[in-house]
């Protein structure tokens, strides 16, 4: 299945469980004082606290990594989940990161 259909599935689930989390939230870049689109989209924020970024891959790579670091440092966040969909179990496909404000 696409990425989109297991956000909008996990943002269902959460919801049925009573925790808030938004889909999409647009994280804009600050440079030199100005707030500017990047195209930055985080998956889901949950109860404004974790990150977690979806993926549908046959692997997960590095660039997945650096690209869950560079949304926990641009939204201020400390704790985040890489969360790979396309694999047999779906504990092997989660990585939890953190990154020290």
């Amino acid at each position: 299945m696409l990425e989109s259909a297991y956000e909008q599935c996990l943002a269902y689930e959460l919801g049925k469980r009573n925790i808030h989390s938004d889909r999409q939230v647009q994280l804009p870049v600050v440079y030199d004082g100005v707030k500017i689109d990047a195209g930055y989209r985080i998956d889901l924020l949950i109860e404004n606290r974790l990150i977690v970024e979806i993926k549908a891959v046959e692997h997960l790579l590095p660039i997945h990594q650096a690209q869950l670091l560079t949304y926990l440092k641009l939204a201020n966040k400390r704790v985040g989940l890489l969360i790979n969909f396309n694999v047999q179990s779906l504990k092997n496909g989660i990585k939890r990161m953190v990154y020290k404000l």
